[in-house]
């Protein structure tokens, strides 16, 4: 019975280390908002830059420039893991806080914002198979109760 725990430890580390180093691939790298591809509920951001660094030990970093439709230009950071526990947005007027879970693969995740302690808006995001683009599917009500139904494409640049 011990030898089979070991061997079932054993196996569930060498898979969290196979998610953590395919999950670089897929995340790391900037990724531009195509416009033309995506689709807003409401006013589409005049452009949109997310650049994703890995920090070490499952740890990632992005940091989004836009350019809001109306507005002055917003650049947010947060440090993350995907392991569901809340990380603080730096820089963002609507979200404060964001959770990332890892998916059925290193190629699906979630991401959920918050503002206030209150679920804002969810997205799950697919990188594409030859991991040149991903789509984040965003729904739920912003920070100031307008309702979110996003699907915002990104290219690889």
């Amino acid at each position: 019975m011990r030898i089979r725990s070991v061997v079932v430890a054993a196996l569930a580390l060498v898979c969290a280390v196979a998610f953590a180093q395919n999950a670089s691939a897929q995340v790391v790298g900037v990724w531009k908002v195509n416009l033309a591809k995506s689709k807003y509920s409401g006013a589409a951001p005049k452009s949109s830059t997310n650049t994703t660094t890995d920090v070490g030990k499952g740890s990632f970093k992005s940091v989004n420039d836009t350019v809001p439709a109306t507005g002055a230009a917003i650049h947010s950071e947060v440090t993350y893991m995907f392991d569901g526990k809340d990380a603080a947005v730096k820089g963002n007027p609507n979200t404060d806080m964001q959770a990332y879970t890892k998916g059925a693969d290193a190629n699906h995740w979630t991401v959920v914002s918050k503002k206030g302690g209150k679920v804002t808006v969810t997205a799950q995001v697919a990188v594409a198979a030859d991991g040149k683009s991903r789509t984040a599917t965003q729904t739920g009500v912003d920070a100031q109760g307008n309702k979110v139904n996003n699907v915002v494409w990104l290219d690889k640049q």
